[in-house]
């Protein structure tokens, strides 16, 4: 067989650089460094639980506007949406069949007055009469049918002025005024339009006025928090309990108010009860109808061990944190967790005051994994009292 004599020169010239590389042992990859992960402390809170609720705001005062008294819409005095007091001049009928009522009333008035005057004069007339033993001049039974008859004339006079104190008071009723201080709607009728008054089926509806400030804001709770508030309270009234509330777009809980009512039985149904809180509403914020949340305290104050919310972990059902050991190495500890407490997540147990939470980073670890752990920096000082939140506090949602 003929060799190529290039080839073999080639062969001869590699061979000792292939016999060195052969015989040298492969370099081995360096591993990479520890993931690093920031930590800290469980920190020490006074806590107090919430309970929070969602209802609805609604007025204290809620006057539907009707006339009591039939006739013609003469004028409108308001401006439809305005607050009214109590007192101002709503509507105005037509009053001149009623001025014209009044008259006549005290014409008859006038009349049975005059008639009293001579039934009376004339009465004592026939009293002095008979009273002369040596005249005949009046019989007993004309005396008293001239009493009789000034008796009539008296009931006739009192029949007379209640007569006019009704069309005083059909006149006076012409002039509609608000019954409460409040905010006042729409007018549901025109100028011109009969109004249908009285106490009837259908009497005609003119306006609604609710009152403003204060406001009620009503929910329900069941009645296990309704046992728990009562043993909080020791056995006293829930009326009268702080509660704070928000609205949707309100952050913390700004608006401080109290219970003010507790219905007298539990809803067989549904097992809940209904609760009212009490606002001042000065600012006119809180409309009837308008919803909210509230809360209420559900414990007494106690210490308890808070992590940053962001430091739980999940798997299924299981809560959990990733806490530093010995030599670095991450430990899973399984929790369970409590309210939150604005950004921090109250721990009720599985955890220890000076275990070394992760807080940040658990994306990068792994049970067992050893990390290089960073301290988390602490806080920014707390602000004044001007900038400090409305509320506080660990809220568990109803």
């Amino acid at each position: 067989m003929l060799v190529n004599p290039r080839l073999s020169v080639a062969l001869a010239l590699l061979g000792p650089f292939l016999l060195a590389a052969c015989g040298q042992p492969q370099q081995q990859q360096a591993a990479p460094p520890p993931p690093t992960v920031t930590v800290a402390k469980p920190q020490i809170r006074t806590i107090t639980d919430y309970d929070e609720y969602v209802g609805r705001f609604v007025a204290i005062d809620h006057v539907f506007v009707n006339a009591r008294i039939s006739g013609y819409l003469e004028k409108i005095s308001f401006t439809d949406g305005q607050m009214v007091k109590e007192g101002d001049l709503l509507f105005t009928l037509d009053q001149r069949p009623y001025k014209i009522a009044l008259d006549q009333a005290q014409a008859n008035l006038t009349v049975a007055k005059a008639n009293l005057d001579f039934a009376t004069t004339d009465l004592e007339r026939a009293r002095t009469l008979i009273e002369d033993k040596t005249s005949n001049a009046i019989s007993k039974q004309a005396f008293d049918q001239r009493t009789q008859t000034q008796r009539t004339a008296a009931a006739t006079v009192q029949a007379q002025e209640a007569a006019v104190a009704q069309a005083k008071l059909d006149l006076q009723f012409t002039e509609l005024r608000a019954p409460v201080t409040g905010r006042i709607g729409d007018r549901r009728v025109s100028v011109g339009n009969y109004v249908l008054g009285g106490t009837g089926a259908s009497p005609t509806l003119l306006a609604v006025i609710v009152s403003q400030d204060p406001i009620y804001f009503e929910f329900t709770f069941d009645e296990a928090s309704l046992l728990r508030y009562k043993r909080l309270m020791q056995g006293a009234d829930v009326s009268g309990a702080p509660v704070e509330l928000k609205l949707i777009d309100d952050k913390g809980w700004p608006n401080k108010g109290k219970m003010d009512f507790l219905n007298n039985v539990v809803d067989r149904e549904t097992g809940t009860i209904r609760g009212r809180a009490i606002f001042d509403n000065k600012s006119d914020l809180f409309r009837p109808g308008m919803f909210g949340r509230v809360r209420l305290a559900s414990s007494a104050p106690y210490q308890a061990l808070t992590v940053p919310d962001t430091a739980i972990g999940s798997e299924q059902l299981q809560k959990f944190v990733y806490v530093v050991g010995p030599e670095n190495a991450i430990q899973i500890h399984p929790v369970v967790l409590g309210p939150l407490d604005g950004d921090r997540r109250v721990i009720k147990s599985g955890l220890k005051a000076d275990d070394v939470v992760v807080v940040n980073g658990l994306m990068r670890v792994r049970p067992g994994v050893k990390v290089t752990p960073q301290e988390e920096k602490p806080p920014a000082p707390a602000p004044g009292p001007a900038e400090a939140s409305a509320g506080s506090g660990a809220t568990t949602v109803k």
